[in-house]
C-alpha cells in the first residue's frame, strides 16, 4: 500500500512555511507563508535600492574625477547639478513609496464633514472616479452592505473614505503589475488592521470581522481590474492547466489509490457536491467565498471518505481524494483563483486555519497534477506515455496493481471489459460501413460506364426505319396481312368457319 502512495503521499510539516514560523506557506510564494513572504521581499527590495544608490554615488564620483581632470569646473557644475536633482527626486520618490498608504489614514483637511449623514458622499460616487469604471449590481450591492455593517460603529465613517479613497486610487493603477497591485492591497490591509487594533484593544474577533467586510467591499469593486489582469500569464497558464486535465482524463480512482467507494449513494452525492463546489468557485468575486467554496468541497470531500472506510479519514486519504476531484471537475480558470487569492486575500486567513489548510493542500494538488508522471502511479513511463497520447486504454485492475484498493474493482474490470468489446465492434462496423460506401461507389461507376458504351454502340450503327405502305410479294400491303391480328374478329375478308359434317356409316 505504501508502494501505491510513493508518488502522492505528502507529510503535513511540507504544508508549512519554510523558514519555520508554523504559518501555512505557498508555492505561489517559494514555500513561504504570506508574512515571511512580504519580509522576504522588503529585504530584497532594500537590497535593491541600496545597490542603484551605490552605483549611482559611484557614477557621480566617477564624473566629478573626470570633470576635475579636465580643469572644466563651470561646466562641471553644470553638469553635476542635473544630476543632483535627479538624486534629489529619487529621494522624494522613495519617501512617498513609504507614506503611499498610510496618507489614506490620515483625516483629510480638505473637505469638511457633513452633518446630515456620516455616510452621504457614499451613496454617490465622484465622477472623477466612477465615470470611467463599470457599474454592477454586485458592487452596488456590496456598498450598501458595507454601509449598513459601519454605521454602528464609532469609526466607520473614516473606514469607509479610507477604503473608498483607495479603491478609486487602484483604478488608475491598472498598467502596474500584479505584485505591485497586491502589495498596495496587503499594505492597505497591514494599516488598517493595526489601527482596528489600536481601537479595539486587541479585540481580534472584531478586528477580524471588520477586515472582512473591507476585503469584500474592495475586491468587488476592484474585481474587474485585478482579476487575471493582462500584465500576468495567468490566462496562460490556465490554458496549460485545462489541457494537462484533459490529457489524464484516463486516470481513475484505482491509480491514485483513493479510498471512495463511488457505488454508495450517499458517498456519490458527496462527490458531486465537491465537485461543483470547487467548480462554483470560479463564479464568486471575494477571496474569502472562493475560500469558502475550497472549503465546502473538501469536507464533502471528508464525509466522502468516512463513509467509505466507516471511519474518520487521514490526511493521507484527503490529498489523494482532492487530486482526483480537480482531475474530474477540470475548474475554469483554475491558476487565476489560485493566483487571486493568494494575492488579494486578506494574509490571516491564508496563514491559519481550515480556510488556509484547505487552500494549501488545494495549491499541493494542481502541482501535483502538473507534474504527474508514471511512477505516481505506479506505471511505467511507456504505459503513461501511451494513455497520455490515447493510442492506448489502459488495463485497470492489472496496469495500477490496485485490485485491493477497492472492493467493487472486480465489478469494474467487468465493465472496462465490456467497454473494449463495444470499442472493437464499433471500430468493426466502422470498417464495414467503409467497405460498403466503397461498394456504392464502385457500382455507381460501373452503371456510368455501360451506360457510356450503350450510348458509344447506338451512336455507332443507328437502327434502319422501313416504309409502313410497302407491297409484300403476294400483293397485299402490310397492314391487310396482319388484319388477322387486328381485334376486329368480324372483318368480312376472313372466312367462314368450318362448320361439322356428320357422315352415314
Amino acid at each position: 500500500m505504501m508502494s501505491q502512495r510513493r508518488g502522492i503521499h505528502l507529510d503535513q510539516s511540507e504544508l508549512l512555511c519554510t523558514k519555520g514560523c508554523g504559518f501555512y506557506g505557498n508555492t505561489a510564494w517559494q514555500g513561504l507563508c504570506s508574512k515571511c513572504w512580504r519580509e522576504e521581499n522588503q529585504r530584497e527590495k532594500q537590497k535593491q535600492i541600496q545597490e542603484d544608490w551605490a552605483l549611482a554615488e559611484k557614477l557621480q564620483k566617477e564624473e566629478e574625477e573626470a570633470y576635475a581632470s579636465r580643469r572644466q569646473k563651470p561646466q562641471s557644475q553644470s553638469t553635476i547639478t542635473p544630476f543632483s536633482k535627479f538624486e534629489e527626486r529619487k529621494t522624494k520618490e522613495k519617501s512617498s513609496k513609504v507614506h503611499t498608504v498610510t496618507k489614506f489614514f490620515s483625516p483629510s483637511t480638505k473637505t469638511p464633514p457633513k452633518k446630515d449623514s456620516p455616510f452621504d458622499a457614499q451613496s454617490s460616487p465622484s465622477p472623477s472616479s466612477s465615470t470611467g469604471r463599470h457599474s454592477s449590481v454586485d458592487s452596488d450591492h456590496a456598498t450598501r452592505e458595507f454601509i449598513d455593517f459601519l454605521k454602528p460603529l464609532r469609526s466607520g465613517r473614516e473606514i469607509f473614505k479610507q477604503c473608498r479613497a483607495f479603491t478609486e486610487s487602484m483604478v488608475y493603477k491598472r498598467d502596474m503589475g500584479a505584485d505591485e497591485l497586491s502589495e498596495c492591497v496587503q499594505d492597505f490591509y497591514q494599516n488598517l488592521s493595526d489601527r482596528l487594533q489600536t481601537q479595539f484593544k486587541g479585540s481580534s474577533d472584531h478586528v477580524e470581522s471588520v477586515m472582512d467586510e473591507v476585503e469584500k467591499y474592495m475586491m468587488t469593486r476592484l474585481y474587474k481590474e485585478v482579476f487575471c489582469p493582462e500584465t500576468t500569464d495567468d490566462e496562460k497558464k490556465d490554458l496549460a492547466i485545462q489541457k494537462r486535465i484533459r490529457a489524464l482524463h484516463w486516470v481513475t480512482i484505482e491509480m491514485l489509490c483513493v479510498p471512495v467507494e463511488e457505488e454508495i449513494p450517499e458517498v456519490s452525492d458527496s462527490v458531486v457536491k465537491a465537485i461543483t463546489d470547487v467548480i462554483e468557485m470560479d463564479s464568486k468575486r471575494v477571496p474569502k467565498e472562493k475560500l469558502a467554496c475550497i472549503t465546502r468541497c473538501s469536507k464533502h470531500i471528508f464525509n466522502a471518505i468516512k463513509v467509505s472506510k466507516k471511519e474518520a479519514a487521514s490526511a493521507d486519504d484527503f490529498l489523494p481524494t482532492l487530486i482526483y476531484i480537480v482531475l474530474k471537475a477540470n475548474p475554469p480558470r483554475l491558476q487565476s483563483n489560485i493566483q487571486y487569492i493568494t494575492r488579494f486575500s486578506n494574509p490571516s486567513r491564508l496563514m491559519t486555519g481550515e480556510d488556509g489548510y484547505y487552500f494549501t493542500n488545494l495549491c499541493c494538488a494542481v502541482a501535483f497534477i502538473e507534474k504527474l508522471d508514471g511512477q505516481s502511479l505506479n506505471l511505467s513511463s511507456e504505459e503513461f506515455d501511451l494513455y497520455m497520447s490515447g493510442q492506448a486504454s489502459p488495463n485497470w485492475p492489472q496496469a495500477s496493481g490496485a485490485s485491493s484498493c477497492s472492493p467493487g474493482s472486480a465489478a469494474l474490470s467487468q465493465v472496462h471489459k465490456r467497454l473494449d468489446l463495444l470499442t472493437g465492434l464499433g471500430e468493426r462496423q466502422e470498417r464495414v460501413m467503409e467497405k460498403a460506401r466503397q461498394l456504392e461507389s464502385d457500382l455507381i461507376d460501373w452503371t456510368d460506364e455501360v451506360e457510356q458504351k450503350v450510348q458509344s454502340v447506338l451512336e455507332s450503327f443507328p437502327a434502319e426505319t422501313k416504309n409502313p405502305t410497302a407491297s409484300t410479294p403476294s400483293g397485299t400491303t402490310s397492314a391487310e396481312s396482319s388484319a388477322i391480328d387486328a381485334d376486329n374478329v368480324e372483318n368480312e375478308l376472313l372466312p367462314p368457319p368450318l362448320q361439322p359434317q356428320v357422315f352415314a356409316g
